[in-house]
């Protein structure tokens, strides 16, 4: 079979995907196995191969359907070319600020060390390098009128005098030089009081809250600094938190590892507590006891299968809720450079450490290989922008023939560094779960809109 085509099944339907287009077929059993020989010019092979099992007229039908499809550009489509726009220098369109190098979380799979991002001090960011950042990207984000910023840490909140100073004065340069931003903060939720609350929701701050679904998977994996669990009181907060701003603008992200691959109980148990903007993310880690082995995709990809049938059950009772990883646009997608790139770590988006360092993305923060400059100097090692402005799906080789590709655009650079130590290398357990997930978010997408008309 062509390797621009990808098909799978769920249960009793059969799903055509033209990888190059994104367009997404939903076929019968017949076009399934005409598809296994079809490669757009051979009908009489097609005929031949299958007049035992098909009417020929039905095959001809069939065939006649493809042609339309490839016609249209919907089946077969040429492959994509590496646009100009990746020749030239480009924009920062995007910063993540670690306010804080501090957390009153202890979460025992965090990739930040609670904070500490692999160093010794647990430091907190002060304005002048808040400001000195939000400079930066007013600088170096040429004509782009809109540019966004992430509070996060550690725990942002811990900051809350330099999340508040930044903000007054990235609303001021807004007012000076025409630029929007989008700022988000990122939060444990233990410290969601009523006036955080209020800054945030006056501010329009968008938020992302972190829950790991039932009590025991949360008190296990994210207790405090004494060693107690947090939920109760987590939950407490994002509930009032949710209901201050009417159920809209935030977003709740959970992390499954090797103890509860039954995550879809998980996402259930947030669904009905109330929130209804959801995503859970697989565990990255190594050499740990919860971390998730090639010997686990099996279990994993199941459940991603009873998650489908769970999430559609919902939606069929009334209870539907958004989760981030069914969210797929079937019909447009994302451009062309999108695909590609991905994220823009390192050439579109840096993050900031506490003392003004920048980074590729705040997952390399303490990673001094990938250390660009900081933000009053700017970026000294010039050659990393270019190296992760290249390090896109058709110049990574593993990517280059994946029907995934233009979805998950290569995957993360940083966790291709963590296990590979080389970004152009993907983490390939990483690769599968991602490609479990995409089929899983094509079926829900695909019936959603049968049972829609």
């Amino acid at each position: 079979m062509n390797a621009n085509i990808h098909k799978f099944q769920y249960k009793d339907i059969y799903f055509l995907l033209d990888v190059n287009s994104g367009t997404v077929h939903v076929i019968d059993k017949m076009v399934n196995d005409i598809m296994d020989i079809f490669d757009g010019k051979n009908d009489t092979t097609v005929e031949n191969s299958l007049k035992d099992i098909y009417k020929k007229s039905d095959l001809t039908e069939a065939l006649g359907e493809l042609h339309k499809l490839i016609n249209a550009g919907e089946l077969f489509a040429p492959d994509i070319d590496v646009p100009p726009v990746f020749a030239e220098k480009g924009v920062v369109k995007s910063m993540c600020l670690l306010v804080a190098h501090d957390c009153n979380f202890r979460c025992k799979y965090c990739f930040a060390d609670s904070g500490e991002y692999g160093g010794v001090d647990r430091s907190l960011m002060s304005n002048e390098v808040g400001e000195a950042a939000v400079e930066y990207i007013i600088k170096h984000s040429g004509s782009r009128k809109h540019c966004e910023m992430d509070f996060f840490g550690g725990e942002p909140l811990i900051n809350m005098p330099v999340v508040k100073h930044v903000t007054a004065y990235v609303r001021k340069r807004e007012k000076e030089t025409g630029k929007l931003f989008n700022l988000t903060l990122t939060t444990n939720g233990m410290l969601l009081n009523d006036e955080n609350i209020a800054f945030l929701n006056d501010n329009n701050i968008s938020v992302v809250i972190s829950l790991d679904g039932r009590k025991e998977v949360h008190d296990r994996m994210r207790p405090d600094v004494g060693g107690n669990g947090t939920y109760d009181k987590v939950v407490a907060n994002f509930k009032k938190f949710v209901k201050s701003r009417n159920d809209e603008n935030y977003y709740m992200r959970g992390t499954y590892t090797k103890y509860n691959l039954d995550f879809t109980r998980d996402v259930l148990s947030m669904a009905d507590e109330g929130f209804d903007i959801l995503s859970v993310e697989p565990v990255i880690a190594k050499e740990a006891d919860y971390a998730i082995l090639e010997s686990d995709l099996p279990r994993i990809f199941e459940e991603y299968d009873h998650l489908v049938e769970a999430y559609l059950d919902y939606r069929h009772k009334g209870k539907g809720f958004f989760f981030f990883h069914f969210n797929i646009d079937l019909n447009k997608g994302p451009c062309v450079v999108k695909k590609l790139s991905g994220c823009g770590a390192g050439h579109e988006y840096y993050a900031v450490a506490a003392n003004g360092d920048m980074y590729p993305c705040h997952q390399f923060v303490g990673r001094k290989k990938y250390l660009l400059g900081n933000v009053f100097e700017g970026v000294k090692n010039t050659k990393l922008p270019a190296y992760f402005r290249n390090c896109h799906v058709l110049n990574k080789e593993k990517c280059r023939e994946c029907w995934a590709r233009f979805f998950c655009s290569g995957g993360c650079h940083a966790n291709a560094d963590l296990f590979n130590n080389d970004i152009y290398k993907p983490y390939e357990i990483g690769c599968e779960l991602q490609k479990k997930r995409l089929e899983s978010a094509i079926v829900v997408q695909s019936i959603m809109a049968l049972e829609d008309k």
